[in-house]
């Protein structure tokens, strides 16, 4: 499997900076500071634009943001941003997915809402066993190599800067990842010429669905990615719940067709809970564990 390796400061320019100041309790418009070129005046005016009610949480922002730069030119020779991939051969069979060969079992929703014409699941986004065809679907997981942990503990502020940025860093290198997949190895979007800002808007073709976000809620298909991809070929261990350690680190699988969508699994039945266990080969009550947030 491919192992990409970036640097801290080829990584940066891929951050979204509205997730890190989220993590510091700053709503999205104090995140735009980031947009800006750096200049004194420039600044004065982002913050003039403020009414005098926010104006002080906008300061706090300019400063956080100020050291949070800082920081990054500092972790330049502690960490590093490490990717692995695998491009799989792979075909839809009913909920599941088949990678290489390999059984990747999804969920399906169910909740009504208003105006639903579609129940949602990943594996509609790749071409079916029956059709005869085989599609591709890419396998991921990007970490930051370091000892995180360690650095700054004597500084409660430093080493909680220093983990919201390895968080956000973790998230830039797959941007930066998923970039040169679909330009170059699997080449389906070669001509694509998005700016960062846009990558971040998601504009690209395709998704990244990332495990534990709302379309592929459960943690314990991490299982099946490490057995597709060796995890600690670039250090990531799992716990035995599926987390992975580093915490800064996330994976997930990369879809190319042009309709497909991020979307919410939302609440499931027993029913189906009990179809997923069977194709997980899980327990169901181990099960239950794993999708206790979307069972009814």
């Amino acid at each position: 499997m491919p192992i990409l390796s970036y640097s801290i400061s080829e990584t940066t320019p891929y951050i979204n900076w509205i997730y890190f100041f989220h993590a510091w309790g700053f709503q999205p418009k104090f995140a735009t500071i980031a947009d800006l070129h750096g200049c004194d005046s420039c600044r004065a005016l982002w913050l003039a634009r403020f009414p005098e009610t926010d104006r002080a949480k906008a300061a706090e922002a300019m400063q956080l943001f100020k050291e949070a730069q800082r920081m990054l030119v500092r972790l330049e020779n502690e960490l590093t941003c490490k990717c692995i991939y695998r491009l799989c051969c792979a075909n839809a069979d009913g909920d599941n997915l088949l990678l290489d060969g390999m059984l990747f079992p999804l969920l399906r929703q169910q909740s009504t809402t208003a105006n639903k014409e579609f129940y949602l699941c990943l594996s509609d986004f790749v071409h079916p066993l029956s059709s005869g065809k085989t599609d591709t679907v890419g396998v991921f997981a990007a970490t930051v190599a370091g000892d995180t942990d360690s650095l700054y503990t004597d500084d409660p502020y430093q080493h909680l800067l220093v983990q919201t940025l390895a968080d956000r860093l973790a998230e830039a290198a797959t941007e930066k990842m998923h970039e040169y997949i679909r330009k170059n190895t699997w080449g389906y979007a070669p001509n694509e010429t998005l700016s960062i800002a846009e990558l971040l808007q998601e504009k690209f073709q395709g998704i990244r669905p990332a495990v534990g976000y709302p379309s592929l809620p459960d943690q314990s298909v991490n299982f099946l990615i490490d057995q597709l991809l060796d995890l600690e070929q670039i250090g990531i261990t799992l716990t035995t719940n599926g987390a992975m350690h580093p915490h800064a680190s996330v994976s997930g699988l990369m879809l190319a067709h042009p309709a497909a969508r991020y979307f919410s699994v939302g609440r499931i039945d027993q029913e189906q809970l009990e179809d997923y266990a069977r194709r997980r080969g899980m327990p169901i009550e181990q099960m239950r564990k794993f999708l206790s947030s979307n069972l009814e």
